[in-house]
């Protein structure tokens, strides 16, 4: 028998085969492919969604004062413009407009330097506004010696007022801190103060406080300084003396009463006797009216060496209406008081 060897088939396969087709996509995105993928078919699924590591703030920052502080490499100033570590607020913020904003700041800004301009104008000739500084420039030392000088005055030797000639040639009067003789607007002020709540701590201890009684006794108070003020100004209208950029000293000579009226006020709670409580009243009269005398002089009867007044260098009739009235107003201190004490 013949051995016949075996053949294997010859293949007869197509020569291209067709791609099969697509499969369905899997519920987890996933294709498969039996051939080379081509082009992703757009998902329908919404996409997972993708949270960045910076934080962001719960509620927005809607302050005016607001800036990118994130912004690494800010864009190049003009060189003709000032950087300013002021931050510029943006009233964009709060619903207004910056051209508007800024338009309202000018606006305020114009209207508070004509109001300066303006009391200058017509109050800088009657009260010397840039003096004013000048009568608060006081020490703690001054304040205690000044206090001393007010309730002793006999025991004050040289009453003379300190100069001080400028470059100018000018001669100008010293601070309150460098001369005691010279007038001070901190100790009347302080006095009036105190006297009021004196006034309300007096009424408390007899069971009739009332806050009223603060504003009764601060008007009181204010209509006594008034009522002083303008009878001194007007007695130096009347005897020809130069009262021009010394209102303010007049003032304060006429704040200084509070002193002995405070200290005659608490000496009533110390129980003394009727008899002993007048002779306390009269004694800080009798001082408030020497340390007047003292210290009106250098107003009334100025150095003729310092003053640069023509009025300065009076005549004997004038002098003696001045000493008249210097004693006038000293008396007058008695009715001040009493009326003050009573509260």
């Amino acid at each position: 028998m013949a051995h016949v060897p075996l053949r294997h088939p010859v293949p007869t396969h197509p020569v291209s085969l067709p791609d099969p087709p697509s499969t369905p996509s899997s519920p987890d995105g996933y294709q498969r492919f039996s051939s080379s993928p081509g082009p992703a078919p757009p998902q329908q699924h919404p996409q997972p969604q993708m949270y960045s590591s910076q934080h962001v703030p719960a509620y927005p920052m809607t302050s005016p004062f607001q800036h990118n502080q994130h912004n690494a490499h800010p864009p190049p100033q003009p060189h003709h413009q000032q950087q300013s570590f002021v931050p510029q607020p943006s009233f964009g913020a709060w619903g207004v407009n910056d051209a508007t904003a800024q338009f309202g700041m000018q606006l305020g800004t114009s209207a508070v330097a004509a109001g300066q301009e303006y009391v200058q104008k017509n109050f800088g000739g009657f009260i010397p506004l840039t003096s004013v500084k000048a009568h608060f420039n006081v020490s703690n030392s001054y304040v205690i010696n000044k206090i001393k000088l007010v309730l002793f005055p006999w025991m004050h030797k040289s009453w003379k007022r300190r100069v001080l000639r400028t470059e100018q040639g000018h001669v100008e009067y010293q601070s309150p801190r460098d001369d005691i003789n010279s007038p001070d607007l901190y100790i009347p002020l302080m006095a009036f103060v105190t006297y009021v709540l004196i006034s309300g701590f007096h009424s408390g201890i007899h069971a009739r406080f009332h806050p009223r009684i603060l504003g009764e006794s601060a008007s009181s108070a204010l209509g006594v300084i008034i009522v002083d003020f303008l009878s001194i100004y007007v007695g130096c209208y009347f005897c020809s003396v130069q009262t021009s950029g010394q209102v303010l000293d007049i003032l304060a000579y006429s704040g200084y009463k509070f002193v002995g009226v405070i200290f005659t006020i608490l000496s009533s709670y110390l129980y003394f006797s009727g008899a002993l409580y007048y002779v306390i009243f009269f004694y800080f009269f009798f001082a408030n009216a020497l340390f007047l005398l003292r210290s009106l002089r250098s107003l009334v009867l100025p150095d003729p060496a310092l003053s640069s007044s023509p009025t300065a260098n009076a005549s004997a009739y004038y002098r003696s209406r001045r000493i008249t009235f210097l004693f006038i107003e000293a008396m007058c201190q008695i009715v001040y008081m009493f009326f003050l004490v009573r509260v």
